[in-house]
């Protein structure tokens, strides 16, 4: 399947554009925050090749970051911390930064896709769709913002804590990153309520 914007085209025509995409990237791992995107897509100037983040390569994200980035009427990505994420629990984080991000676009949408079975709390009414990065255009360019956001901010912190990897496996729950965890101990962006987290706590 290969995302579209048959969606987002049904609900302009109903008149309910702009229309929003929002995806969310990052509550599997074990340390950096959950980043979420929301993207308003122009309509009449779509970039080529959108589609679920987790189908393109590395390089090719990228470039539909920059395309991305130059054409839609309006990118919004915002952050849920560590502790955020310990102290609502992942869903709860999720949820609170999606609205966030849907709040924080510049342009107002008058109707937002949301991935996933879950609609945050939003400035607007709402549709959540399962498998959305797969469906919508918007999204999947959603998807793309807050992964390529994402990958690079845990490039940064690979820097800043030097050790664990985080370049490499940008926060999952790999076996480096495992071990990392056992022989390093947990740092400040580590998720304290997640199992392995918690095991290693308990070690030191």
């Amino acid at each position: 399947m290969t995302a579209h914007f048959d969606l987002e085209a049904e609900l302009i025509a109903r008149g309910l554009g702009p229309v929003a995409g929002v995806d969310e990237v990052g509550r599997g791992p074990l340390a950096g925050p959950v980043c979420v995107a929301a993207v308003i897509l122009d309509p009449d100037d779509l970039p080529e090749g959108l589609d679920d983040s987790k189908k393109l390569t590395a390089k090719r994200r990228e470039a539909l970051y920059d395309d991305i980035a130059a054409r839609a009427f309006a990118v919004s990505v915002t952050l849920a911390p560590a502790a955020e994420i310990d102290a609502l629990n992942i869903r709860g984080a999720t949820l609170a930064c999606m609205a966030r991000a849907a709040r924080g676009l510049n342009v107002a949408p008058r109707f937002i896709l949301v991935d996933g079975r879950d609609l945050p709390a939003l400035p607007c009414p709402g549709r959540a769709v399962i498998g959305g990065d797969a469906i919508s255009l918007s999204i999947a360019a959603a998807s793309i913002v807050a992964k390529v956001t994402r990958d690079r901010l845990m490039a940064r912190l690979d820097g800043l804590r030097p050790g664990y990897g985080f370049a490499v496996h940008a926060g999952y729950p790999t076996p480096g990153h495992r071990a990392a965890l056992k022989a390093l101990g947990p740092c400040h962006e580590h998720r304290r309520t997640f199992a392995p987290v918690r095991e290693a706590l308990r070690e030191e």
